[in-house]
């Protein structure tokens, strides 16, 4: 039932937008700015966030910086004169009237809660540009990491700044599955480092995810305990694709299996 309600959301979602393949298109969300990179034409693509501009953020940033960098608001690229705008999670709910006033198709994704949420709006997002067989040879590629998926399934904690990890049941822990991680369920999605020094995992997945920032839970990670113990392996991540877990887990996902063979 819940993929048939994401499916239908996206579905009405994309009742404004035009059946003729858009040309000038814009993203103002960092996940959406992703699958527009991944799937546009690049003469489709008229501007992303400006977070997309930012290594530290996404992998695509070279790439993106090839478009001009919006502030996440309809303002902010109105100028550009796009046909269709994409956002997720809301975020178009505010300014839709104005969006339909200026003849701007939109597009406003869910927030996705499994993989099959991530291969429904690479559909959505590639029928929309009209790149429909790009968005099949993406989800292909998702499809075989899911067939082709480690019987072995490891203790693993994916740890991140602060102590912070992700649910036991959730989509980090769908894309951990795929490289043969079992995420160990924790109260409230955190660990100590007590914890850590009394019941280590056996695989400690770092994020390195802005790992240069000078904070609290920067420095947190730094802790000794927070860098696994004799009884662990610790594996570090690119903390990038964590952030949206969509299709750029892709490579993420084909390189921790590399990492865990070797």
């Amino acid at each position: 039932m819940r993929v048939f309600a994401c499916i239908l959301a996206i579905s009405l979602a994309l009742g404004g937008v035009a059946e003729a393949a858009p040309k000038r298109v814009a993203s103002l969300n960092l996940c959406t700015d992703q699958l527009l990179l991944l799937l546009a034409a690049p003469e489709q693509i008229v501007s992303v966030t400006h977070l997309s501009h930012k290594q530290a953020e996404t992998p695509l940033w070279k790439r993106a910086r090839h478009y001009e960098e919006n502030d996440g608001s309809l303002l902010s690229v109105v100028g550009h004169r796009p046909d269709l705008v994409l956002t997720m999670g809301g975020g178009a709910r505010d300014w839709v009237g104005i969006a339909e006033q200026l003849d701007i198709a939109t597009l406003d994704l869910p927030f996705p809660q499994g993989i099959e949420d991530i291969e429904a709006s690479i559909s959505a997002v590639a029928r929309a540009l009209g790149r429909e067989g790009q968005g099949r040879r993406l989800i292909a590629r998702i499809d075989h990491l899911q067939r082709s998926r480690p019987k072995r399934q490891h203790d693993t904690v994916w740890l991140g700044g602060g102590g912070r990890s992700v649910a036991s049941k959730g989509l980090a822990a769908q894309w951990m599955a795929l490289a043969g991680f079992r995420q160990r369920p924790l109260k409230g999605d955190r660990i100590s480092l007590e914890q850590l020094l009394i019941r280590p995992p056996q695989i400690l997945l770092r994020s390195d995810y802005r790992q240069g920032q000078y904070s609290g839970e920067q420095r947190w990670l730094n802790h000794p305990l927070a860098k696994g113990t004799e009884r662990s392996r610790t594996i570090i991540t690119d903390g990038r694709p964590w952030t949206c877990m969509g299709p750029l887990m892709l490579d993420e996902i084909r390189r921790l299996r590399q990492e865990m063979a070797e």
